[in-house]
């Protein structure tokens, strides 16, 4: 579409009606099944090994999503597909709600928490490819900081505000169960009005014909599997596989440690934090510290090229890892203190993270970038998966100060896969 609006419905349909709240609604499923679930587990007395496996087990959708993806484009349209897993996504929520009180409340709501990511991923798929079919270039390139700023605000809701709510809850009613069932009838309520919302407010921009299915399936199947031999042909390919599945080695086992390692008491060498105060530190202060080390990175390498920040990303991420060695180490830090240790390592993970991305974007150029992106987006989502399953068992097996001496050791493989990849100088600097 070449208009600054959409017409849905014969009326008008500006992107402000429905790109913030749709980025939102993407947001929360992911945190809801990466993070809330990781401090949930926790305050319900799962064992570190068992959060850091089970919940690892649930990035495996985002891993496999470029293996479903066709489907999305060959049935229906991208605004229905939105539409019917936002439904399920609140039909999930409230199922972890019901299912938080009983007994058996652990392999229930894990089994939940595996459908709402599946569900979560398919969003992504058909979000990300209705806002390209709803907007022109120009609109795409002027919402892309707004969904940005969208999906962080989500992650501001899910990791700190619901964190609060929760934390205040399990401290007025000594219910801990219930305070976190009423954050997932939160959230299923949220996505309630999400789907309703959106049905009126998501344009109507694809069509869809009776014989669609039977012309694209082989053809799409046929063009699937030369998207994926052409990956496997680029040069560098092993190179680039590596560097997606190691550079975030470190930041992929502490992400499923930080918020048991906040949460545990000292005499277990956790910090002692309520709920509330973790759903502050991490939900909110680390939130701020990684947005802005993500802006200031974007910044830096549109002046000066991709080749140019690589290393010193690199190591931004690796270093700032030793703030959480510190902590271990400390004598009752107090709050002050680990907010700002928190931002930090968090600022350093942002501003690191951009090369990753830079990287993925420079690596999918080509013929077929899209899908090829897609792809690194499967590799990205297994470097973090296969080292956080793995995590809780390392940490309880080794202690919490020796763990993060442990991440730091692993930081070797993120600086040194930066020093085996070939870069044009001139990718991402400004001309």
């Amino acid at each position: 579409m070449d208009k600054t609006v959409c017409k849905h419905n014969g009326s008008s349909r500006s992107p402000w009606a429905w790109v913030p709240t749709l980025y939102f609604a993407q947001g929360l499923p992911y945190i809801a099944v990466m993070t809330i679930s990781v401090i949930m587990y926790k305050r319900l007395g799962i064992s570190n090994t068992d959060i850091a496996l089970y919940t690892g087990w649930l990035y495996l959708p985002w891993v496999i999503k470029p293996f479903w993806s066709p489907i999305v484009d060959i049935f229906s349209t991208k605004r229905r597909w939105v539409i019917v897993m936002q439904w399920l996504v609140a039909i999930a929520f409230a199922g972890i709600a019901f299912a938080l009180p009983v007994a058996s409340f652990f392999s229930l709501t894990l089994a939940v928490f595996w459908l709402v990511a599946f569900v979560s991923a398919t969003h992504d798929i058909a979000a990300d490819g209705y806002y390209m079919l709803a907007l022109n270039p120009h609109e795409q390139s002027f919402y892309v900081g707004i969904r940005s700023t969208a999906y962080r605000i989500a992650s501001v809701a899910g990791q700190g505000a619901l964190v609060v709510i929760a934390g205040c809850l399990e401290t007025n009613t000594g219910n801990v169960p219930f305070a976190w069932s009423v954050v997932f009838f939160i959230l299923s309520a949220l996505f309630l009005v999400f789907a309703l919302y959106h049905s009126w407010s998501l344009p109507k921009v694809e069509k869809t014909t009776e014989d669609k299915t039977k012309v694209d399936i082989k053809d799409v199947l046929r063009e699937f599997i030369r998207v994926f031999v052409a990956f496997f042909k680029k040069k560098q390919v092993g190179i680039a596989i590596l560097f997606m599945l190691l550079y975030r080695l470190p930041e992929a086992q502490l992400v499923k440690l930080i918020n048991p390692f906040l949460l545990d008491p000292v005499s277990a060498g956790g910090l002692g934090l309520s709920t509330s105060e973790v759903g502050i530190v991490y939900g909110t202060v680390g939130i701020i510290g990684l947005t802005l080390g993500g802006i200031i990175g974007g910044l830096v390498a549109a002046r000066q090229g991709l080749k140019f920040w690589l290393k010193p990303m690199a190591w931004s991420m690796s270093l700032t890892c030793l703030t959480f060695l510190y902590l271990s180490y400390a004598v009752d830090p107090g709050l002050l203190t680990i907010n700002v240790c928190v931002f930090i390592e968090q600022f350093g993970y942002g501003f690191g993270f951009t090369a990753y991305m830079l990287y993925l974007i420079y690596f999918s150029e080509g013929e077929y970038a899209t899908a090829h992106y897609s792809i690194c987006t499967g590799f990205m989502a297994l470097g973090m998966m296969l080292p956080g399953m793995a995590a809780g068992w390392i940490q309880e097996t080794i202690g919490y100060q020796n763990f993060f001496i442990w991440t730091m050791i692993c930081c070797v493989a993120t600086i040194a896969v930066t020093y085996t990849l070939r870069i044009s100088p001139a990718f991402g600097r400004k001309h």
